[in-house]
């Protein structure tokens, strides 16, 4: 293999032989009685588990999950009652909650920004709200939500906006400070208008700092919607989680971590995507 070749398939190759050990592992660990974890019978019979109790492994192979996983992708979308909805209807729930958030965040926290980074008088009168607001927990918000809104979904989405605002407001704000000074002398040369200024000027350099921020927000509002959901119940992959681990199915836990975890890699890919494309346009 050339060179060329072994930088070109290299990391794929390494990546599919670190899963292969892995598996191979979990595998093998999961046929160790010894090591094996065990339900406790009566506990077992307590929640009508379909773990069998005593002589079964409470943790599934990998084979056991390939197949919950293989029949989640079967049927996604199905709908047999409240407590019983697919994983597909689950995640829908969940990004449609995430985007509503995070783009009523980017809304607020984008011109706050500017304002911000474009004076500092500004800045100097917001700074102390911000440094206040900024460290709390966006679950702290969650009780006062619910009592406030009346509405579990509609907390989620006011959670998901505050923990999306913060880092796209200070990432706007440092973006338009770094502006170079000669350009912004220019454009008072010229006399150019507040408006134009802000949109051909301000905004085309700033655009890769934004763009950071937001790829940042959306993964930290894709990690709160399910801890949020966990918390309030209903539907949602956080929900469904939760829900599964009630019913001490394992292997459905799995696959929805699993999901979670994919829908947080094409939601931070789509990010990076737009970066590279405002950051270096074709």
């Amino acid at each position: 293999m050339s060179v060329k070749g072994l930088q070109f398939w290299g990391a794929p190759l390494l990546s599919l032989a670190i899963l292969l050990v892995f598996l191979g592992i979990w595998h093998a660990g999961t046929r160790q009685e010894s090591a094996a974890r065990v339900v406790d019978p009566e506990y077992a019979k307590l929640v009508g588990s379909e773990v069998a109790t005593g002589k079964k492994s409470a943790f599934p192979s990998p084979a056991e999950v390939g197949s919950k996983i293989w029949g989640h992708l079967a049927d996604p979308f199905y709908d047999k009652g409240p407590n019983d909805k697919g994983i597909g209807i689950q995640l829908a729930y969940s990004i449609a909650r995430v985007l509503t958030g995070y783009l009523l965040a980017a809304l607020v926290a984008i011109p706050i920004g500017f304002l911000i980074g474009m004076s500092p008088v500004v800045y100097r009168a917001l700074d102390p709200f911000i440094q206040v607001l900024k460290p709390i927990s966006p679950l702290a918000w969650m009780p006062l939500a619910l009592f406030t809104l009346q509405d579990s979904g509609v907390s989620a989405i006011f959670v998901i906006f505050i923990c999306s605002m913060w880092p796209m407001l200070i990432n706007t704000a440092f973006g338009v400070a770094s502006v170079r000074r000669e350009w912004l002398n220019v454009a008072r040369t010229l006399e150019v208008g507040p408006l134009r200024k802000a949109f051909r000027v301000i905004l085309p350099a700033a655009a890769p700092t934004i763009m950071t921020g937001m790829r940042i927000s959306i993964g930290i509002a894709w990690l709160v919607i399910v801890a949020a959901e966990m918390l309030v119940g209903g539907t949602g992959i956080g929900y469904f989680v939760w829900n599964e681990w009630n019913n001490l199915s394992i292997a459905n836990i799995i696959s929805g971590i699993l999901a979670i975890g994919l829908v947080g890699m094409i939601l931070d890919q789509l990010l990076a995507r737009l970066t590279k494309l405002v950051t270096f346009p074709e």
